[in-house]
């Protein structure tokens, strides 16, 4: 489309560009943590599997091995299906910070010879320190135990310390070098509790920094795993990025705990659209309609992108903008005109819908799109029949309102 016709403010600096974006789907382990979530079936999880390696995405947490034999099951199940599928996605296990945990990832790696990822977390802000009676030391004999000891099991570790953007610099500092001289290659900041604002992210991914650059830790690099308490879970994640993480994490529909975690797929959507990233999202779409059906959990009417009024206007206004685009034959311009992500992006179009507020361009819209001829008495009719409607007409209410006018003119005729 002619740049000529968006003056965009969103324009990036390219030195701001992040060299490296990766990211993380949290959805078959922290996503099914959500209280309100019907668990899947394998057959499911394989299926949400293979559509987010077809999205490219780097790499899933597909579950806690610790948590029990039920899962060790699902996971080596699907650790095998990357493995004999030869799927690009990379598989990575959630662990707490102790060596019983830790073992179960190690016996599925030699029984499949699938690499995988170890994500250790403990918690370490001071008030979940004081809840647990821990002490920082106690944190500090767990993390190098942990990590050690999965290093030694032949497992790249990330270590995650929970609570990160509510915790203090000391602690976090002594936890994050006692981790990177274990021999973790990530370290994860943690907004567990969505507290964390665009500037709390852009602070604490900067003191991360510091500590990898401190201790000539090159190879060292950082995650940042979000959730949505204050709905700041997508810009945190892009201010994050911009910080100097260089892998993101977030489910599909943002499923999580409370309110839930980063939405990978409006993710993934930004970044797209500012430029940080080249991806086909044409089946995104399939991807949340696969996890919504999977889990129960239904996409809201009015969820962004995905969600059924996305791209769907029954206003006069908006619609006869819409539609004096789509007559210059312009899709593009049809995509932009009301819309901040073109449709098309994610495999959708733009639909125009009649109601109390349209407009007769609506009426005549809808009719010219399913080929019938929009007479003035049929558009009158309809339009009258809008009107009186308290919402927007279903398909089936203008279908019948076309056959009783038809009816009539053929008793007319017939007269």
């Amino acid at each position: 489309m002619d740049e000529a016709l968006i003056y965009d403010w969103n324009r990036h600096d390219p030195q701001h560009r992040p060299p490296v974006v990766m990211l993380n789907d949290e959805t078959l382990r922290d996503g099914l943590q959500s209280p309100s979530v019907r668990a899947p079936s394998i057959e499911q999880k394989l299926e949400i599997l293979h559509l987010l390696d077809d999205l490219g995405i780097d790499t899933a947490d597909i579950g806690l091995p610790g948590a029990g034999a039920h899962v060790v099951r699902d996971v080596e199940r699907l650790a095998a299906e990357i493995a004999s599928s030869r799927l690009r996605i990379r598989a990575n296990y959630a662990a707490r910070t102790m060596t019983a945990d830790i073992q179960p990832i190690a016996d599925i790696v030699q029984r499949t010879g699938v690499p995988i990822e170890c994500c250790c977390f403990i918690g370490s802000s001071p008030i979940r320190r004081y809840a647990e009676d821990w002490t920082v030391e106690h944190l500090l004999r767990c993390t190098e135990e942990a990590v050690g000891f999965a290093v030694r099991q032949g497992l790249s570790v990330m270590y995650v310390t929970e609570d990160t953007t509510r915790s203090d610099p000391d602690t976090l500092r002594r936890l994050f070098g006692a981790a990177i001289d274990a021999g973790a290659t990530r370290i994860c900041i943690a907004d567990t509790v969505g507290h964390a604002t665009p500037d709390g992210a852009r602070a604490i991914v900067r003191f991360a920094r510091r500590i990898i650059h401190e201790r000539a830790a090159a190879g060292v690099e950082i995650d940042w795993h979000g959730h949505r308490d204050r709905d700041m879970g997508t810009i945190n994640s892009l201010v994050a990025l911009e910080a100097g993480a260089t892998r993101l994490h977030g489910t599909v529909l943002g499923l999580g705990e409370r309110v839930g975690n980063t939405p990978i797929d409006l993710l993934l959507v930004n970044l797209v659209l500012v430029g940080w990233v080249s991806r086909d999202l044409t089946h995104l779409n399939d991807l949340v309609q696969a996890v919504s059906a999977a889990t129960g959990e239904p996409i809201p009417d009015n969820y962004p992108v995905f969600g059924r009024d996305a791209f769907r206007t029954a206003t006069g206004v908006h619609a006869a903008a819409v539609v004096k685009a789509f007559r210059k034959r312009e899709p593009d311009v049809a995509d932009a005109v009301y819309s901040g992500v073109p449709a098309r992006l994610v495999g959708r179009t733009q639909i125009i819908e009649i109601g109390p507020l349209s407009g007769r361009s609506n009426v005549i819209y809808w009719l010219e799109r399913r080929g019938i001829e929009a007479d003035d008495e049929l558009v009158d009719r309809i339009f009258r029949l809008a009107k009186r409607s308290r919402m927007v007409l279903t398909e089936q209410e203008i279908r019948h309102e076309i056959e009783l006018v038809r009816a009539q003119s053929t008793t007319r005729l017939d007269a």
